[in-house]
């Protein structure tokens, strides 16, 4: 919100940048009710008990590129444990989505975002974007842009060993 600010007898409106980026560390995860690429729900809320890895990202980016076959070996190694992966592609058309993702052979459901599910996560404004959400539906932790998966996955392996 933007008020007047008033010094020295001036009066000077202020101006909001038109989508700011709020911190979501520590709070709850916006809910997400999403189709999967193959139709199924994926509902954010019905994976309260597990350690969500909401991954942001697009065909036409080339970090994520190298971090979704990481993110498909921890769903592997980790599921068990209570660890879930999602992807949000940011692409505007779902045929490069499903030709990538076949090519891939991604083993976590990936459905598609748009700006208003971009504005609930802070606004999305550069990829990838990932998300670390704890066993409650809160998040713990954010990385943009090219990050070090071993940073990632060290965050991962505390939230799990977290009951």
């Amino acid at each position: 919100m933007c008020g007047i600010l008033v010094t020295n007898a001036l009066a000077l409106n202020c101006v909001a940048a038109p989508h700011p980026a709020r911190s979501l560390l520590n709070k709850r995860a916006p809910e997400i009710t999403r189709a999967d690429l193959t139709g199924t729900r994926v509902d954010l809320k019905s994976l309260r008990g597990k350690v969500v890895l909401l991954n942001f990202w697009a065909t036409w980016c080339a970090p994520c590129l190298v971090e979704m076959p990481v993110f498909s070996g921890w769903q592997q190694q980790y599921g068990a444990s209570g660890f879930q992966v999602i992807g949000i592609s940011m692409d505007d058309d779902v045929a490069p989505v499903r030709t990538l993702v076949a090519k891939l052979k991604t083993s976590y459901p990936i459905g598609m975002g748009d700006a208003k599910l971009g504005e609930q996560y802070g606004g999305v404004m550069g990829l990838p974007l990932t998300y670390l959400i704890d066993r409650k539906g809160i998040v713990r932790a954010r990385f943009q842009g090219e990050t070090d998966t071993k940073a990632i996955e060290k965050e991962l392996k505390t939230m799990l060993d977290r009951r």
